[in-house]
């Protein structure tokens, strides 16, 4: 079948220290809308860049897919319209099926892990195939055997007095998501399977997908969870818990905000106001407080990446693995249009503070940008560079 590629020039990535968290090393996109034999490697900080159309957002789309399968939702629900994930020139076969296939590396304690998925889209939506292998062995495989009941036959890495174990799994769920619940780990080789599982799936959780909306940021807003929202409408709320909760991050917030903002400021607050609302606003340290609905929104989005960068799970509407210890997880953010409505000196602060938080390694930054050049300096970035 045919279908528009999208090639990648991508700089090396820069060399990570070892360490326990696991972490996605490639993006792979077998085919998926624009993408095809696509092998994206990711470092700690990663930036697509391209021109509109060269599938920098597919990219963050599927990244974002595998996370929510990793972390058991269902295909429908992560897939709400899978006929724009299928390539564009990708023809039915002889029973009228169409689809697409991912996939990802994740590094960490049990080395490199790969698993890839296909998905069929057409006649009806469900995962058809799965491969999640390790040095070389595969250690589970599902296809689907009959297309007229809701399962695929799966078959993992036993090691015992069977080689393997067969067994249907669900065809809506990602079956390494499920291998906990059917593994029973007495051998070698199944514990091998649920190290290599669980790995890529702590690898895939944790995953903010942001894109701050200014228009949404400017009034004020009820208290809530506190918990930052993929659009960072409830910014003001926010605010208002960080300076309370952590000086330290609240200081460095501010400093970001000096940097990338117009004017003076001495700090940023959120005040609640009689009605039990909160708004956001700029202290400018002469008596002068400026309402955030009064800035720009490259001023918006710069102090609301910021804010995402600055803060962690516990306050980001992320959903970690609560099972697994917090050393051993990474919060991976991924930004769309990370570069959108900012000037050249906001886009520089905001990428050298993601560089700064990436260092340490419980934080892991994918976005896009139409161009990187300004930027590619910045020490441990990746640039993967996309074209039509």
């Amino acid at each position: 079948m045919g279908v528009s590629c999208v090639s990648a020039a991508v700089s090396p990535p820069p060399q990570e220290p070892r360490t326990c968290r696991p972490r996605l090393t490639e993006l792979r996109l077998s085919a998926f809308a624009g993408h095809r034999r696509a092998a994206l490697a990711l470092g700690a900080f990663t930036l697509f860049a391209g021109p509109s159309g060269c599938g920098k957002t597919s990219a963050l789309r599927a990244y974002e897919a595998l996370a929510r399968l990793g972390g058991g939702a269902g295909v429908g629900e992560v897939f709400p319209d899978p006929a724009a994930c299928v390539p564009e020139r990708a023809r039915p076969d002889a029973q009228r099926r169409r689809g697409f296939r991912i996939g990802c590396t994740a590094d960490g304690p049990e080395g490199p892990v790969r698993l890839d998925v296909a998905v069929q889209a057409e006649p009806g939506l469900r995962i058809v195939g799965e491969r999640l292998s390790a040095g070389g062995l595969v250690l589970l495989e599902t296809a689907l055997r009959d297309p007229s009941r809701p399962f695929v036959q799966a078959a993992w890495h036993t090691a015992g007095q069977a080689p393997v174990t067969r067994a249907p799994l669900p065809d809506d769920r990602l079956g390494t998501a499920l291998l906990p619940l059917r593994v029973a780990g007495k051998t070698d080789g199944q514990r091998r399977v649920l190290a290599a599982a669980e790995q890529m799936v702590v690898a895939l959780r944790s995953v903010f997908a942001c894109d701050p909306r200014p228009e949404r940021m400017r009034e004020a807003v009820p208290v809530g969870s506190g918990r930052l929202l993929a659009g960072c409408d409830n910014l003001a709320e926010v605010l208002w818990r960080t300076r309370a909760e952590c000086g330290q991050r609240h200081t460095r917030l501010v400093a970001a905000a000096r940097a990338g903002c117009a004017g003076a400021v001495a700090d940023v607050v959120g005040e609640v106001l009689g009605d039990g609302t909160v708004r956001g606003v700029l202290d400018r340290g002469d008596g002068v407080r400026t309402e955030l609905g009064r800035l720009g929104d490259g001023e918006l989005r710069y102090l609301a990446l910021s804010l995402v960068l600055l803060t962690g799970p516990g306050v980001l509407e992320v959903d970690p693995a609560g099972e697994v210890p917090e050393a051993m997880q990474t919060l991976t953010v991924l930004a769309d249009g990370l570069d959108r409505g900012l000037d050249p000196v906001q886009r520089g602060e905001l990428a050298a503070l993601a560089a700064r938080m990436c260092e340490r390694g419980h934080i892991r930054v994918v976005g896009a940008v139409s161009d990187a050049s300004g930027v590619a300096g910045v020490p441990g970035l990746t640039v993967v560079h996309l074209e039509p």
